[in-house]
């Protein structure tokens, strides 16, 4: 097992890996930007170093600075969390190529998984249904072929990255050269790489995922789903587990193909693999991240499982849990600081800043109270996850928690997030990447 894991991330993800090494008795080393410095995991923490900049580039994304401190401190294991560095392959194997263990996937999986067009082409091969794509579109020609073959509406997307960053749906001929050009504009500043394809762009469809855990001996298990519908501009804000209103024989079927297609591979730690189901009961892989998500405290509550700390098993060379069962219903809630009119980030200092303590509710996060939320890093201040015996309840005390949350200083989502909680269609189980378009255009409708 390993002794010393320095955590290349902030906030949640950063305060959580902390509490799993403190319950493996491995020690912590958080790192911290200037703007961080306020962080509650920093005491918490076995030790803390300090970075020079603020911007994700000089701080977060600072591989020497990173490096340095890990051979300064004596770290044996590093654990990149989610965002900033965490499927960076040149950045693993810089890890692994300078004697520490890099606490995820092989890096040859995060660059292969990485570019999505590749990932389509090697998940397919072994049987992954996959909706029609392109390769990479490097002239307007290519791209006006496949529409002509494929017809409209499609999605341009960028080959690199995630979370929905630079998507761009066409619906017609004219609108084609724009949406590549922003695309891959978006692509390279976001990603340092501007490769776009093309893909069947499917309507209000069910985002649905299935949580893989692998180990370094070929085997691979799924544990179940998250459904991940609930999104505004394609960036997730509610999930759950198991996914309501659709056929649990279908999605657990997919769920052991998926694990049964990694273990082929030779996949060796946590993923995730994430797919649309259509109205009509299609099903095509989307993109597989090879990190922990932020969603993960989901598949924790029903499961039972610390998928952190089977990370840094598996990454030790240990083996997969023996048997796993999805035990009652979990929904989480990401709560951001955000003006809920503009939707723009809110920042500022909390001011008051109360977590609920409730029954069957677990709050995430990496702030307290007089703290600063800054303009430097992604506004999210906390995940509410709720369990329950039936989904009704794991809402329902989903909703006490968020109206329990006492924070002022910024602006919230709050108000959102308890509207789509209590809309009848939500709490019917009828969800698509849509619902959240409908719940507001019936609002201002509402209000006009």
């Amino acid at each position: 097992m390993l002794k010393k894991i320095l955590i290349a991330n902030r906030g949640a993800i950063a305060r959580r890996i902390v509490r799993a090494c403190s319950e493996l008795k491995i020690q912590s080393v958080v790192v911290y930007s200037p703007a961080d410095i306020q962080a509650p995991y920093i005491a918490e923490a076995t030790e803390a170093y300090p970075l020079t900049g603020n911007a994700s580039k000089d701080s977060y994304l600072d591989q020497d600075q990173i490096m340095a401190i890990a051979h300064k401190c004596g770290a044996d294991g590093i654990h990149p969390g989610y965002g900033f560095m965490s499927e960076n392959a040149d950045f693993a194997q810089r890890v692994i190529d300078e004697g520490l263990i890099f606490i995820g996937p092989s890096p040859k999986w995060l660059k292969q998984m990485g570019d999505k067009v590749s990932a389509r082409a090697m998940m397919s091969k072994l049987g992954m249904p996959v909706f029609p794509g392109s390769e990479l579109i490097t002239h307007i020609a290519e791209a006006e072929a496949f529409a002509q073959r494929e017809g409209f509406p499609l999605v341009v997307k960028p080959a690199g990255g995630g979370g929905g960053m630079g998507m761009q749906v066409v619906h017609e001929k004219a609108q084609l050269a724009p949406a590549l050009s922003q695309a891959k504009a978006i692509a390279s500043k976001a990603f340092a790489a501007s490769g776009v394809y093309l893909e069947r762009w499917i309507e209000a469809p069910r985002h649905i995922e299935f949580q893989i855990m692998a180990d370094q001996q070929g085997n691979a298990i799924h544990l179940f789903e998250r459904e991940c519908s609930v999104q505004r501009r394609h960036q997730k804000l509610i999930e759950e587990s198991p996914a309501p209103g659709i056929d649990s024989q279908a999605i657990l079927q997919q769920a052991q193909a998926s694990a049964e297609i990694c273990a082929k591979l030779g996949y060796d730690n946590l993923g995730t693999v994430e797919t649309l189901f259509t109205p009509m009961g299609e099903v095509g892989f989307l993109e597989m991240n090879t990190r922990i998500q932020v969603e993960h405290g989901v598949t924790e509550e029903v499961t039972g499982l610390d998928l952190v700390q089977l990370q840094i098993t598996l990454a030790a060379g240990g083996s997969l849990p023996a048997q796993v069962k999805c035990e009652g219903f979990a929904i989480e809630a990401r709560l951001y600081a955000e003006d809920p009119e503009t939707q723009f980030p809110s920042t500022g200092t909390l001011t008051v800043f109360r977590p609920p303590k409730l029954f069957a509710v677990r709050v995430e996060t990496g702030y307290q109270e007089g703290q600063a939320v800054s303009q430097y890093y992604d506004p999210m201040l906390a995940k509410i996850i709720a369990k329950g015996t039936t989904r009704a309840q794991a809402i329902g005390r989903l909703l006490i928690a968020l109206k329990a949350f006492e924070v002022q200083g910024v602006r919230t989502n709050a108000s959102l997030l308890i509207q789509v909680l209590q809309d009848p269609a939500f709490l019917r189980g009828e969800v698509d990447t849509h619902i959240i378009q409908r719940i507001q255009n019936a609002k201002n409708a509402g209000n006009s």
